[in-house]
This record gives structure tokens, sequence and C-alpha cells, in this order.
């Protein structure tokens, strides 16, 4: 099972930005695809956004715009950029493995990060 180490995530004002990193402990093209999560208190877990082996990319229409999702293939590390954050982007981000399954859509394999804070203070 792939390991997934995030770092990045920190307390800053509105309209800042923030760059979210997610190391894995296996070359990214064996896996189908990863994700980032978010889960604010209370709430579910939701995919943010998710780039798959072959590059392509899927967002929330909450973040798009504003988030980009990248991939360096040497460093096996998948980034998302945050930038013009609100206060409703505050939450725990976690980085996640992702299957492809028979009907054409990704789900977590269950291999998820640590999870790194993000607060987006107004």
């Amino acid at each position: 099972q792939v390991q997934l180490v995030e770092s990045g995530g920190g307390l800053v004002q509105a309209g800042g930005s923030l760059r979210l990193s997610c190391a894995a402990s296996q070359s990214v093209f064996s896996i189908d695809a990863l994700g980032w999560y978010r889960q604010a208190p209370g709430k579910q877990r939701d995919l943010v956004a998710r780039i798959t082996s072959g590059g392509s990319t899927k967002y929330a229409d909450s973040v798009k715009d504003r988030f980009t999702i990248s991939r360096d293939n040497a460093k096996n590390t998948v980034y998302l950029q945050m930038n013009s954050l609100k206060p409703e982007d505050t939450a725990v981000y976690y980085c996640a493995a992702l299957r492809l399954y028979f009907t054409g859509l990704y789900r977590p394999s269950g291999s998820w990060g640590q999870g790194t804070q993000v607060t987006v203070s107004s």
C-alpha cells in the first residue's frame, strides 16, 4: 500500500496563498490518480482536486480557477497550489491514492496521508 506524506499547511489571511505537497512512497505512474480532499469540523470529507496518472485533472466547483493540482514525476510528489484563499477553505486537507473502477469513476483506494491543517482568517 502506498504511503503518502503531506506538508505545507498553515495559517494565512483571506486572499493569500499556500502550496500543499504530497510525497508518495512509489512512482506516481503506478497510481491511477492522486487526489486532495478536505474536511471541515462537523462536515464530510470532500474531493477538492485530483490528477490521474495520465495528467487529467478535475476540480470541485468551489475551488475552480483558484486551486491548481500538479505533479512532479521525478519526485513522486503531487502539489496543490491554493490562491485567493477564503475562510471557507479552512479544513484539514488530506492526500489520497485513487483507484479507477470499471464504472469509470475514481474512488479512494484506502491510502491516505495524515492530513495537514489549513486555516484562513478573515
